[in-house]
């Protein structure tokens, strides 16, 4: 009884360093799947010392394998849907998605081309979306501070969600 305690507690507390490194040291990479590269400007605007991304942790990693955020621009076209799926199976779990722009979220400008396969969310699963053509610094900073900020959070169990009159599956339209 006490060995298996222990091990719990010795779990509890790995966990929490684990989750610690992650919020206070993300690594991102990021991919255009096509874009007007307006997003892209902004992206990288928000690395330099005027908005400094980094003093949250961030670094921006050239190789998927490094990367714990997947930052992405533009809609999805048939030439870079393979290379969006590539980059992300190629990323360590547990591995996270933002997409930025109008053109990420919905296709934008690009919805309806005969080349667009759709938006990110098409594709891969998101966990943040930023939007905007382009968003501002500010709002993709915003952006991923939330996503760091849920990763801090404990889990919600789909017993407590029920207890407190949440449904733990997502509601149904009725027609």
């Amino acid at each position: 009884m006490g060995l298996s305690n222990l091990d719990q507690t010795w779990t509890s507390a790995l966990d929490k360093i684990r989750t610690w490194a992650r919020v206070n040291s993300p690594w991102a990479i990021h991919y255009n799947s096509g874009s007007c590269n307006g997003c892209d400007i902004e992206i990288l605007a928000t690395l330099t010392p005027r908005y400094d991304l980094e003093r949250f942790g961030v670094k921006l990693q050239g190789s998927p394998r490094h990367a714990d955020i997947l930052i992405c621009t533009g809609p999805v076209t048939l030439q870079s849907r393979d290379r969006l799926l590539r980059i992300y199976e190629q990323m360590p779990d547990p591995k996270f998605v933002v997409a930025v722009g109008s053109c990420g979220l919905s296709g934008g400008a690009f919805q309806g081309c005969y080349n667009v396969v759709g938006n990110i969310g098409d594709v891969i699963p998101v966990d943040a979306y930023i939007p905007g053509c382009p968003p501002r610094p500010e709002a993709i900073i915003h952006g991923v501070v939330a996503l760091l900020q849920s990763l801090q959070a404990p889990p919600v169990a789909p017993a407590e969600l029920r207890k407190n009159g949440h449904s733990a599956a997502p509601q149904e339209e009725q027609e």
